[in-house]
């Protein structure tokens, strides 16, 4: 299974697909992680999110118009905020320790200041007299 991953991670050829795909094993880990404790209800909120990032960055490279690739990077940077509540919460909770919110923290931030980027760069090259 591992090696269908890292042909997926390779095939997408982008660096945010793959920052975005690593990113959504390392919420899985925490979903799982949750799942032990018996927490059920934050647990899938913080999948749906985490995982939602980079399947939008990935519609996001098939878009079939400028407009509609900075739509799809919109909604991806929309579930990185999302994902990134939900980390404080469950921190704050005590569901999460200090070291995995610290690590799950830096890279959605990371996450969040590349999607904003990529979005006002091209918004700003391509859709600027729209």
């Amino acid at each position: 299974m591992s090696l269908e991953l890292k042909s997926n991670k390779t095939e997408n050829k982008s660096i945010i697909a793959d920052k975005a795909y690593d990113f959504a094993l390392q919420i899985i880990s925490v979903y799982k992680e949750l799942k032990k404790e018996n927490e059920f209800e934050l647990s899938k909120q913080i999948l749906r999110s985490g995982t939602s990032i980079g399947a939008n960055v990935n519609e996001a490279i098939s878009a079939v118009s400028k407009k509609d690739f900075v739509h799809k990077l919109s909604i991806s940077l929309k579930e990185a905020r999302e994902t990134k509540y939900w980390l404080h919460l469950l921190r704050d909770s005590g569901y999460i320790n200090q070291k995995t919110f610290n690590k799950s923290n830096k890279d959605c931030e990371e996450l969040i200041k590349i999607l904003s980027s990529i979005i006002l760069t091209t918004k700003q090259r391509y859709l600027s007299n729209s």
